[in-house]
């Protein structure tokens, strides 16, 4: 991906996905994302696998920010809470250069 693609790309995911979220909660509420997490044992197995790959990108997260000077446990802390909004934002942020 070229660099001036790249920061729109990743704006429109994140509005794309933050709008398609609030639509889900609005719907559905809290209760009814984790009466989905545990409907049935292959939704859990989705949400797990999601845990993980959250857990992965926070490693990379770590890794990229501590080498380009910034502070990676805010980014960290918050993707545990709303999820892939803050690896989204993390790379909105993120000098391209890097």
């Amino acid at each position: 991906m070229t660099a001036s693609f790249e920061k729109p790309a990743l704006v429109a995911t994140l509005v794309l996905f933050g709008a398609f979220t609030a639509v889900a909660l609005w719907a559905d509420g809290l209760a009814g994302t984790i009466d989905a997490i545990t409907f049935n044992w292959a939704s859990l197995q989705i949400y797990i696998d999601l845990v993980l790959a959250i857990v992965v990108i926070s490693v990379w997260i770590y890794r990229d920010a501590k080498r380009s000077g910034r502070n990676p446990w805010p980014w960290i802390l918050a993707a545990g809470v709303v999820g892939m909004f803050s690896p989204l934002v993390y790379l909105v942020t993120r000098d391209g250069d890097q």
